[in-house]
């Protein structure tokens, strides 16, 4: 029998924000988010698009050492890809607007609980 899966966005947030609980996984995925648009901006601003080939290497980089070393799980984007570069950017502006940076965002969560929860309507 296969895996649930999470069925939306809405449900698949919290499971996110559980899989970031250490406060230093949070702070590298923002560097990485950071190193990403920064590198971004200058590689249009030189002329230089050859440089959008690290995107990977400087967003995922900081994220996975993040995961593998720091949380000691594994990261969504192998199972959920897209929600899980939304839920990136999505506490990255948490982050700049001063969210996320200390604590626990979330009591811990499995994928298979954010699965079997409820689907809002909203």
């Amino acid at each position: 029998m296969s895996k649930k899966r999470i069925p939306t966005f809405a449900a698949f947030w919290p499971f996110y924000l559980s899989q970031h609980a250490v406060p230093l996984c949070r702070h590298l995925h923002f560097a990485g988010t950071v190193a990403i648009l920064a590198n971004a901006v200058y590689a249009f601003a030189t002329l230089q698009p050859l440089l959008l080939l690290l995107t990977p290497v400087l967003g995922y980089g900081p994220a996975w050492i993040a995961h593998f070393i720091v949380e000691k799980n594994r990261p969504a984007t192998f199972t959920y890809p897209v929600w899980s570069l939304l839920g990136d950017f999505k506490m990255f502006g948490g982050m700049l607007t001063g969210k996320y940076w200390r604590g626990t965002p979330v009591p811990p969560m499995t994928e298979q609980a954010a699965a079997d929860a409820p689907v809002s309507a909203a």
